[in-house]
């Protein structure tokens, strides 16, 4: 490499263009529903990495929720465990008790959501219909209605939902009641972001695609689960790393210039 060339690659080096793109993160105060499923558990540990206190929200596995906060305190960092059932009318409780044990809030990841009662439209009742609207879209918008009132007081914040791809295709046959709820998340996505824009509270929601997970594998016969991949063009399925690196780079300060998107993550799909 030639002097000057040394000498710009210095230069770059030490101005202000030598910064890393995920960054702005530390001390951030973050909460993460469904913490200790496979996206959440990485959502968890990348915003870790970046130096943000965590609220840790688990529903049955406390087990993990606590491995990871113990693994997190062991690095030097800050983390709580949250206990709350979704599909109860627990999120007030969530969120007095994050605000409770951090002072605010600057960053509200609604991750917790799935398919409830995977079954044929035609012999789904309005109970399941009901439960799993209450966890794709009423849990995360009330959530976001009480983070949306704090950040408003506090000068601004960002909120992420976690969609799926099923509310572009409408689900399958099977889980065609998630993808209407799906589709309800991502309606209030847009609203939200449009209403928080005057108070710096950036909203915005990552659609996954179809992601290789243990739910997936348990929902879907490995002939099935081929031909599905196959439809994708990048012939693969994601990863849950694929969807948390997206929300922790809309998070950061390079996601400082976007509210109201539906940031698809699906290899093409």
């Amino acid at each position: 490499m030639g002097s000057q060339k040394v000498k710009l690659l210095t230069a770059f080096r030490g101005n202000k263009l030598n910064h890393q793109i995920i960054s702005g993160l530390k001390d951030k105060k973050v909460l993460v529903t469904g913490a200790t499923g496979g996206i959440g558990n990485c959502l968890i540990k990348m915003f870790a990495e970046k130096g943000a206190i965590l609220g840790i929200h688990y529903y049955r596995n406390q087990k993990m929720a606590k491995s990871l906060s113990r693994e997190i305190e062991a690095n030097g960092g800050k983390s709580e465990c949250f206990q709350a059932d979704l599909l109860s009318n627990s999120t007030p409780s969530l969120f007095h008790d994050f605000i409770e044990s951090f002072g605010g809030i600057d960053v509200l990841v609604n991750n917790a959501g799935g398919i409830l009662d995977f079954k044929e439209f035609l012999e789904l009742d309005e109970f399941s219909w009901n439960k799993t609207h209450r966890l794709n879209t009423q849990a995360p918008f009330f959530l976001a209605q009480q983070a949306f009132a704090n950040m408003k007081e506090n000068g601004g914040g960002k909120i992420i939902n976690v969609s799926s791809i099923a509310a572009k295709y409408g689900g399958s046959s099977k889980s065609l009641h998630y993808g209407a709820a799906k589709a309800a998340l991502e309606s209030v996505t847009v609203g939200l972001a449009r209403a928080g824009a005057q108070y710096n509270i950036l909203v915005n929601a990552v659609r996954g695609g179809f992601i290789d997970s243990p739910l997936q594998q348990r929902l879907i016969k490995e002939k099935d689960l081929k031909e599905r991949i196959d439809l994708i063009p990048l012939k693969r399925a994601g990863k849950p790393e694929d969807i948390a690196g997206a929300v922790v780079y809309l998070a950061s300060e390079a996601g400082d210039f976007i509210t109201g998107e539906i940031m698809t993550v699906s290899g093409g799909d």
